[in-house]
């Protein structure tokens, strides 16, 4: 591949990201991630509500956290693939996908440690969120690989800023039940 100044070049890079993008591995990456989002998007709408309310006070806000990051990782995964298909079909330039607006991202909400009573949570989520990670990490390298590791400092989102008021509630709830 050629380089200017260390990096990828776009004629490089086109080749690179089309011939991914028609592989018989992306295929099943892009058939895996929208399939998980299907298959999120069925469960919290329909038996994860019924788990939700059989869980503790801990286990409900773990709950509400770690969906919200489940969601917002295969989002992120799914968009990433779509990118990496319209720039195979001509639809984006490479330089465009790029950008520090179509990489993948939320990086710091989506590779955060559970919250305290994600061990409460039902099965089923706990499993989707097990293989919404190893999804997102695969994605986050071949992210690396195809277009550089991303300079920017990625900028605090709204889910992310929602979760650590999430987890600041819980530490305060953590505190009064120790008064009690």
């Amino acid at each position: 591949m050629g380089t200017v100044d260390g990096k990828l070049n776009d004629v490089s890079m086109l080749g690179s990201v089309r011939n991914f993008a028609e592989t018989a591995q992306f295929e099943q990456m892009f058939k895996d991630g929208m399939g998980m989002v299907e298959e999120a998007a069925s469960y919290l709408d329909g038996e994860g509500r019924d788990h939700a309310k059989t869980l503790s006070r801990k286990g409900a806000l773990a709950y509400a956290a770690e969906s919200m990051r489940l969601t917002t990782r295969l989002m992120q995964v799914a968009s990433w693939l779509l990118v990496q298909r319209a720039v195979a079909r001509n639809e984006m330039t490479v330089t465009e996908a790029r950008t520090q607006r179509y990489r993948l991202g939320a990086k710091e909400l989506c590779y955060a440690r559970p919250i305290e009573g994600a061990d409460e949570l039902p099965h089923p989520l706990a499993d989707m969120i097990a293989r919404s990670r190893r999804l997102y990490a695969r994605v986050d390298r071949l992210d690396k690989m195809m277009h550089g590791d991303a300079s920017e400092v990625e900028p605090k989102t709204a889910v992310a800023r929602q979760l650590s008021k999430i987890e600041s509630a819980f530490r305060q709830m953590k505190a009064e039940d120790r008064l009690h």
